[in-house]
């Protein structure tokens, strides 16, 4: 393979090890509030109550 071969596969190579490194070093950097986590506990919990009656109810 010729030498400006073998640097595409580098850079390729590179990019997505880059890439991912990005995305796994950012993965935990969204923080939810309290009040919003609160919010979607409570709508949990509806959706499984009203789940668990229409399990019943069939």
């Amino acid at each position: 393979m010729p030498v400006i071969g073998w640097v595409f596969v580098i850079v390729a190579l590179a990019l997505i090890v880059g890439g991912l490194m990005i995305l796994r070093d950012s993965a935990h950097s969204m923080k939810i509030s309290d009040e919003k986590m609160a919010k979607i506990r409570k709508r949990k919990a509806e959706l499984e109550a009203q789940e668990k009656a229409d399990d019943d109810w069939k």
